[in-house]
């Protein structure tokens, strides 16, 4: 064998499983179709992810926390809302404050740029790891001893697993005959960064306009945020077509004046979005991670976290299997990652599915419901307590990685 595992796709998963691979003695080779040093080397752009607590600890057990905790924001409050452009929030709102759990902040805001880079670097020096950059992997062969996979060079390499961390169009699952069941949601995500005059102080926003959900995310330094802006398809194509100084101007009555004024502080990007969720999670010798088993709404910021969690239990299943001697390739093993993760995974996919289609209207029945639940669940700190914990990733049946421990 070449490599014991072979991950097609390097973007943050990839390289987070590699990682936790190596750590437990497993050869891993890394296939990514982008060249490294371009994506290491870019400039801010706005780009960022709310990381839970659990996931802040499986980076902490890779060696990739300390390399970028100085370039984190750590997220104090989350406060979410009804809201419609130009009337600020409804008068029932949610707030979760991390004064109400043991554990710090719920989460941390971290830039696309410092976390790839972090993950480049680790992998650079891991033993075990090797990382193919500008390649892709465009065919896969399995038999009774493994996986033969064949790069877009025509290099050919065999491996007891194959990983897919290859996205929502997922190859691998594709060749494996892996189905795809879901919708997309007629909205597209505006994605950018903003200055501000006030001081974030650490506190993130959710509005939920009747378009799509808008989130004001809190970055370093206290006067950027990071913005996930939710309309209509027809709409955000019109928006993200106008002059800077146009789309500042839509922006602004939908976010408030609660930060003072605003500029444009990052590019700007366009993302469709759609529920993706994979009929099953293995195939012979084949295992999907992060958006390749699930894509999600962005509406809770989970999906990097809901990646994370597979990473952290994939590599538990396969690490212990080593150390038993078992074939970490075979059905058995890759079946007990599926019973850990498929569950769980859908359950929260289908769960953030709802929470945007109930509130992406504007019906008044549901807008009031809504309004009401927000505000019951705000007057109950035992209730609140266990969505905090929930949204700090720190409920159900965690991987030894996200519980803070040695894999």
């Amino acid at each position: 064998m070449d490599t014991d595992v072979l991950i097609a796709g390097g973007g943050l998963n990839g390289p987070a499983l590699a990682l936790a691979l190596a750590q437990g003695g497993l050869r891993v080779t890394v296939v990514d179709a982008r060249p490294a040093p371009a994506r290491a080397e870019a400039g801010f752009d706005g780009r960022a992810y709310a990381l839970a607590i659990a996931s802040k600890r499986l980076l902490a057990g890779l060696g990739v926390w300390p390399q970028v905790a100085d370039r984190a924001q750590p997220i104090l409050k989350i406060k979410a809302s009804d809201g419609r452009a130009g009337e600020g929030p409804a008068p029932f709102f949610l707030t979760f404050d991390a004064q109400e759990i043991e554990e710090g902040p719920m989460g941390f805001m971290l830039e696309d740029r410092f976390l790839y880079a972090s993950f480049l670097a680790a992998m650079e020096q891991a033993p075990g790891v090797t990382l193919l950059s500008g390649e892709t992997v465009v065919a896969q062969e399995v038999d009774a001893q493994g996986v033969t996979v064949t790069l877009a060079s025509g290099r050919s390499l065999r491996a007891r697993l194959l990983v897919g961390c290859d996205g929502r169009g997922s190859g691998v699952a594709m060749r494996a005959g892996i189905r795809r069941v879901g919708h997309a949601y007629g909205q597209t995500a505006l994605v950018t960064a903003v200055r501000h005059e006030e001081d974030h102080e650490g506190t993130a926003q959710q509005f939920f306009m009747p378009a799509g959900p808008l989130a004001i995310l809190p970055l370093p330094g206290g006067h950027h945020s990071s913005i996930v802006w939710s309309e209509a398809d027809d709409t955000a194509a019109a928006l993200q077509a106008l002059p800077d100084e146009e789309y500042l101007a839509a922006l602004r009555p939908r976010f408030g004046d609660f930060l003072g004024e605003i500029a444009l502080a990052g590019a700007r990007f366009t993302y469709p979005l759609s529920l993706s969720l994979a009929e099953r999670f293995i195939a012979p010798r084949v295992a999907l991670v992060g958006d390749a088993a699930h894509g999600v709404h962005p509406v809770a910021g989970q999906g990097l976290n809901l990646g994370l969690r597979d990473v952290g239990a994939l590599a538990e299943v396969l690490v212990d299997a080593r150390r038993r001697g078992d074939d970490i390739g075979s059905a058995v093993v890759l079946e007990d990652y599926q019973t850990w993760r498929r569950f769980d995974s859908t359950a929260l996919a289908l769960g953030m599915d709802a929470v945007a289609r109930l509130f992406s209207n504007d019906n008044p029945l549901l807008r009031l419901g809504r309004d009401l639940g927000l505000g019951a669940v705000n007057a109950l700190p035992g209730l609140r307590r266990r969505f905090i914990r929930q949204a700090a990733g720190l409920q159900g049946d965690l991987p030894r990685l996200l519980a803070g421990k040695a894999i």
